[in-house]
């Protein structure tokens, strides 16, 4: 009885944490356990940039903003003189969206959260937001609250939503008079942004808010820290939601939940604070390119290598990928996706809920191979980025006296290991095409 109410005791103190509008405050509070657990995200970047779906996703900057030669010419060839980006709205069409496919498709891909680009910087939202009138999926286009049918069916998939947003919108013309007055007024802010990720919190309840806001205005124009303080103190999400770090110039790589800094960022050695990778299947591109060729893809070794270097070193994945204007995923994407997903089905195990292995992230004179940890487990996950080109493998980490049994997943051979110099080698068993282990063979030992 005694522990129940200090249990309880314990609950309210947490619960009655109030967090003011400082980054000192708000980077006080503690990152959601769930978030560091599930460690694999998919990051999907759809909206009317989907339509011309070329160069990529900023293709009405590289047009107007910062005129890009290929893409001038692109729309010479194709459209009159007098065509405006906003004609692009209702040609995003999204007749095959499909919400049920997209969540089975990131359920089988061993994902265990996806984010949506709900705004992009070009202004549209994905949800009917009474504060982008008549540039939104419900008033043109496919006429359907997109955000919606994705959160829905993602959470009956078992997996957790966020909602990717821009603060900034490059034609606003608001966003533009205060960008001109170098940020000395916040009208833009006031009523049209705050409000606007106030009712994306409120109506669909994100367990990821992702921003997208440091390349312009700093924080304090955007008043980030206020929302902040809203969102951890008194939205509907207060206590499981997470958040990243682009909330104004200066921000990325210091401030928020946890860390993206650059994009496709991956340091190669353990951070201090918890982070996250957000990198692109295409190489080039976030949203879907139809001039993209097969060798612009990431191949599921390459995939598998930003994936177990990301995790190695205590961070996330997030793994972009760009469905057409249609509502469908190219089949590219599908086939990485699902080769990711048996990966992890066999392997999963050194990569969900796992923590760094602080004696050592990899091998460093090859880079070919990546650990982890669970130390309530006793166990260390060894993972072989390059197939075994001989019967044995040389773990330079690990010392024999502290091994007691190495087991291959996907195998039920027993593995035989012997000291050599400072590390060990582990032999390979007698391999058939039948086996499941078709990239990455990961090793795990029980050390002492």
């Amino acid at each position: 009885m005694n522990f129940i109410i200090v249990f309880i005791s314990l609950l309210s103190l947490v619960s009655a944490i109030h967090y003011e509008p400082n980054w000192k405050s708000i980077d006080s509070r503690p990152l959601p356990k769930w978030y560091d657990e599930a460690k694999v995200g998919i990051f999907i970047h759809f909206g009317v940039f989907s339509v011309p779906s070329y160069v990529d996703e900023w293709f009405w900057d590289w047009w107007l903003l910062r005129p890009n030669q290929q893409i001038i010419n692109f729309m010479k060839k194709h459209y009159s003189p007098s065509f405006t980006y906003p004609e692009f709205g209702p040609q995003f069409t999204a007749e095959w969206f499909n919400a049920n496919q997209w969540a089975k498709l990131f359920e089988r891909s061993g994902a265990k959260y996806v984010v949506l680009t709900t705004k992009h910087h070009e202004g549209f939202t994905l949800w009917p937001s009474k504060f982008s009138f008549t540039w939104n999926s419900v008033d043109i286009g496919p006429k359907r609250d997109i955000v919606g049918e994705l959160e829905h069916a993602v959470r009956a998939h078992g997996l957790r939503f966020g909602t990717y947003h821009s603060l900034m919108e490059w034609f606003h013309p608001l966003y533009l008079k205060e960008k001109g007055s170098k940020w000395k007024t916040d009208l833009f802010v006031r009523t049209k942004i705050r409000p606007e990720m106030e009712e994306l919190v409120n109506t669909y309840k994100p367990d990821i808010v992702w921003s997208d806001g440091d390349a312009e205005a700093p924080d304090t124009y955007w008043n980030s820290t206020d929302f902040l303080a809203w969102l951890y103190n008194e939205s509907p999400v207060k206590d499981h939601v997470v958040v990243n770090d682009r909330w104004g110039i200066g921000t990325h790589g210091k401030h928020g939940g946890f860390h993206n800094s650059a994009d496709r960022y991956n340091p190669g050695v353990i951070q201090k604070h918890k982070w996250e990778s957000a990198i692109t299947i295409d190489r080039h591109s976030w949203g879907f390119r139809r001039e993209a060729t097969l060798t612009d893809y990431l191949t599921i070794d390459q995939l598998l290598f930003q994936l177990v270097s990301a995790v190695s070193c205590g961070g996330n994945i997030l793994i972009n990928v760009g469905p057409r204007k249609d509502g469908t995923i190219s089949p590219i994407f599908q086939e990485r996706l699902t080769q990711l997903g048996d990966w992890l089905a066999l392997n999963g195990e050194g990569i969900y809920s796992s923590k760094p292995w602080t004696t050592c992230q990899n091998d460093t004179s090859t880079k070919d191979i990546w650990y982890t940890s669970k130390p309530e487990m006793n166990s260390v996950y060894g993972f072989v980025l390059n197939w075994p080109t001989t019967d044995s493998i040389h773990f330079g980490c690990l010392k024999i006296e502290q091994i007691q049994s190495v087991q291959l997943f996907g195998s039920n051979e027993i593995i035989n290991f012997n000291a050599n110099g400072n590390g060990i080698d582990v032999h390979m068993p007698r391999w058939t095409p039948d086996q499941p282990i078709k990239h990455c063979p990961t090793f795990k030992f029980i050390v002492k």
